[in-house]
């Protein structure tokens, strides 16, 4: 199979997108046959030299590579070394967001839910990339993140507002979708996963809500760790749909370091 084959097969079964994608591909020949295919989150230094040291012949990633959405390179030291070490490697790199997120049923979320291992009904909302989840076991805020962080591998989930309060209903923002404050103070929703937040702005609604006393919780999971888990679940479909090739989830790791490592 050639990447360029494999490319318009994940973008098979997508909604029709409207405008300029971001999902093309970054570097290398689309006609290349493929052996090998990496998947991950972030096409970080580290995942290219690992990527390259296992042989890839392709490398599929969720998120920007040049730190700009349409990865419109500002010529720079860190995007030209960057730039020489992917070209270097000989690695089709395909960024898959937009086709991604655009199905009848969103991949990112997908993946969280699949290996948090909750139970419940998903639901569209009316912003893009931003779910109802209404679970069929009630769960608390607390009991949430430490799932998360067990299941997920997040280093530190943060929480706004209430902890302790049994929920049903979560608003599954992950990464950083519109409609994040809006569903936030939607009295139906009890708890808002997302990836990146404003402080003063969605945190401290939350802090109010739970001390006002409403059911009122707000998680903090950082960008990569709300997504991630979509693009692992992609390397597993992918190993298993296909033969042909072989393929490897790489982790990236949270951008952030801690002061206890």
């Amino acid at each position: 199979m050639k990447a360029i084959e494999l490319i318009e097969e994940l973008k098979n079964g997508a909604f029709e997108l409207s405008g300029r994608t971001c999902d093309t591909v970054k570097a290398g020949n689309p006609e290349k046959e493929i052996g090998k295919v990496a998947v991950a989150m972030f096409a970080t230094v580290d995942i290219i030299k690992k990527v390259k040291e296992w042989g890839a012949d392709m490398l599929i990633v969720h998120e920007p590579t040049y730190y700009d959405h349409f990865e419109e390179m500002l010529v720079n030291p860190v995007t030209e070394a960057k730039k020489k070490l992917i070209e270097e490697s000989g690695i089709v790199l395909f960024r898959y967001h937009d086709f991604m997120h655009h199905r009848p049923i969103d991949q990112i979320p997908e993946g969280e839910v699949h290996y948090l291992g909750l139970k419940g009904k998903l639901e569209n909302t009316p912003y893009s990339a931003s779910y109802m989840y209404h679970l069929y076991e009630p769960i608390t805020a607390l009991d949430l993140a430490k799932l998360m962080e067990k299941e997920l591998g997040i280093k530190h989930v943060k929480i706004a507002g209430e902890r302790n309060k049994k929920s049903t209903n979560i608003a599954l923002c992950f990464g950083t979708p519109g409609g994040v404050y809006d569903l936030l103070r939607d009295e139906n929703v009890e708890i808002v996963l997302t990836g990146e937040i404003c402080e003063w702005m969605l945190g401290e609604y939350a802090r109010d809500a739970a001390l006002l006393g409403y059911n009122k919780s707000l998680i903090v999971m950082g960008h990569i760790g709300s997504e991630r888990d979509g693009m692992r679940l992609l390397a597993e479909k992918l190993s298993k749909k296909h033969t042909s090739f072989e393929t490897k989830y790489f982790e990236c790791g949270e951008v952030y370091t801690y002061t206890e490592e």
